[in-house]
């Protein structure tokens, strides 16, 4: 007598596990999941986090002297009025206050938004009518922080500049308040 499995049986006989869809539909989410984990993982310890300060109370404390800078800069009525020269490779602008010559040497940071390798620190003495002129070579195109302070860091202007878009840098402290 033949033991043979009829046609029928064979044809409706479940599968293994692993040739079926469901199984490997349900754990490739997991999966996937672990493999962006990595991938994230991989991203955080192989960038440096340049966010970071080492000491944040310092960095709170000074927000409140910078925010005395501004107020000074604002008693002091003072605008900047820069533009860059690519092809020189040079900066050059006016400071004033209350549209007035000002004297004394001045520092320009500028700080590029994502990238702090990239920032740039230029130091110049002020003409007798206000003008300056600082080297700045080969500057990336794109959004930067600006600030302008003098020597003693009594005062400050700040802005944002998006380099090609706007040709000029104009910063203006808020107006003094009314008496």
């Amino acid at each position: 007598m033949s033991t043979a499995i009829p046609l029928i049986d064979r044809v409706n006989s479940p599968k293994p596990w692993y040739k079926q869809l469901w199984p490997w539909l349900i754990m490739s989410g997991p999966f996937l999941v672990v493999i962006a984990a990595s991938y994230t993982g991989w991203i955080a310890f192989t960038r440096q986090d340049a966010m970071v300060v080492d000491d944040y109370y310092k960095q709170g404390n000074a927000i409140n002297k910078d925010l005395r800078r501004d107020a000074a800069a604002t008693n002091l009525g003072l605008t900047v009025n820069a533009s860059y020269d690519a092809a020189q490779g040079k900066l050059h602008g006016k400071l004033l206050s209350f549209n007035q010559p000002i004297s004394g040497k001045i520092i320009i940071l500028l700080s590029h938004a994502t990238q702090p390798e990239k920032d740039r620190k230029l130091e110049t003495q002020l003409g007798q009518s206000g003008n300056f002129e600082a080297v700045l070579p080969a500057l990336d195109m794109g959004r930067w922080e600006v600030t302008v302070e003098n020597e003693q860091r009594n005062w400050r202007l700040t802005g944002t500049w998006k380099w090609p878009q706007q040709r000029t840098i104009d910063l203006k402290a808020d107006l003094p308040p009314a008496d």
